[in-house]
């Protein structure tokens, strides 16, 4: 028989992060401090405005774009938020979550052999993405001397005639890393010099804890040649909806929208009037949020110093992303013995890239007293491998 499967997708490699879930999901008392998901419930008048739609029969397809009303609120939360203006008729779509949104702006902006610079550690999503457009993925490093920003020198280092489009993937998943406008001009101008692309990610731009977020089309020049991509799964507490959105100059979005006209036809209806709602009314829920994942952020970073676990503070997401280098095993083997030996559940740095490797991902998204119960096992757990070192 021929061979069924493309050659393509057998370079894509499955998610390392599924891997300690799927072993922790088969073990007792396992505390799991891997999840990317919010311990919130959805806002109640975001769920309410969910029931109320079924309630009326609004189980119909919308426009392939999304709900005109949803796509007027989002052009005014974007305005509001990160000072930049779109036109709700031509500039905005509505995606099934932000990774469909990533997929269909890769491939309706590549092609074959065009090069996508994707700073890593990052969101797994970007690779092969790149990959399944026919696009060539070129890594460029995040340092930790450097908090895992995206600088000049990592660019110029990678960059080729070939070079198309830039991922940024800030505040980023998994490290919290985030770019401040200082950080983000000389990359704009950078961009702007080779005449490049940004697919902006930033789906977690509501949990940032050093002041506003700052995207980078918001820059001089930079709002004709970025894609910014955004949703509801991480700052309304609303992963299950599968609703985010992308914005971006009209002679892409409107190849986009033709592309997930034919793959998705819409984003669920019910989803999107729920968004209205939140996008309307939920700003101070999505506050108190944000507050309390910074709580939780000071907590780990207060209780890394104590236990003398090598941290960079990360002031986005809801993630940080400890060293591990001193005890010499890889990111792999440590969260594997610290799940079997400890029953704590974590992501190897690696899952997010090579370069991620002698780190943790440890998600707070989770309650003080299942992270004080964590860290507790964590901190047992080391003080028993220095002492094996010692």
């Amino acid at each position: 028989m021929k061979n069924p499967i493309a050659k393509k997708i057998t370079q894509v490699q499955p998610s390392g992060i599924r891997k300690f879930f799927d072993i922790a999901s088969e073990m007792d008392n396992v505390i799991s401090l891997g999840v990317g998901e919010p311990d919130f419930d959805t806002p109640w008048r975001i769920r309410e405005e969910g029931i109320f739609s079924l309630e009326r029969g609004r189980t119909f397809y919308t426009s392939n774009a999304g709900l005109q009303e949803l796509r007027d609120e989002i052009c005014k939360y974007l305005e509001r938020k990160i000072h930049v203006f779109y036109d709700s008729k031509k500039e905005v779509m509505v995606t099934v979550g932000g990774s469909e949104a990533i997929d269909v702006a890769l491939r309706c902006m590549l092609d074959p052999g065009d090069e996508v610079l994707i700073p890593q550690p990052s969101y797994v999503s970007y690779v092969p993405c790149t990959i399944m457009a026919d696009g060539t993925p070129v890594v460029v490093e995040l340092k930790h001397r450097n908090e895992f920003k995206l600088t000049l020198t990592d660019l110029e280092e990678k960059y080729t005639d070939r070079t198309k489009i830039l991922v940024m993937p800030f505040p980023n998943n998994p490290t919290g890393s985030i770019m401040t406008k200082e950080d983000l001009e000389p990359v704009a101008e950078f961009v702007k010099k080779h005449d490049l692309y940004v697919i902006s990610d930033e789906i977690y731009s509501e949990l940032s804890y050093q002041g506003e977020h700052v995207s980078i089309a918001s820059l001089p020049g930079m709002r004709e040649r970025t894609i910014v991509i955004n949703g509801f799964s991480k700052g309304f507490a609303m992963t299950g909806w599968r609703l985010g959105y992308c914005c971006g100059p009209e002679v892409i979005l409107r190849q986009m929208i033709k592309l997930h006209q034919f793959a998705i036809m819409c984003a669920p209806t019910n989803s999107q009037y729920a968004a209205v709602e939140g996008l309307r009314s939920c700003e101070g829920e999505v506050e108190e949020m944000r507050r309390a994942y910074n709580q939780r952020r000071r907590y780990l970073m207060h209780e890394f110093r104590r236990m003398g676990l090598e941290c960079f503070e990360p002031y986005g997401a809801f993630y940080v992303f400890p060293s591990i280098q001193e005890f010499q095993m890889t990111s792999d083997e440590f969260a594997t013995r610290l799940l079997e030996e400890e029953r704590v559940a974590v992501v190897p740095g690696s899952a997010f890239g090579e370069c991620g490797e002698g780190f943790l991902r440890i998600s707070y998204a989770y309650s003080l007293e299942d992270l004080k119960a964590a860290l507790e096992r964590l901190e047992r757990f080391i003080e028993k491998l220095r002492r094996e070192r010692a």
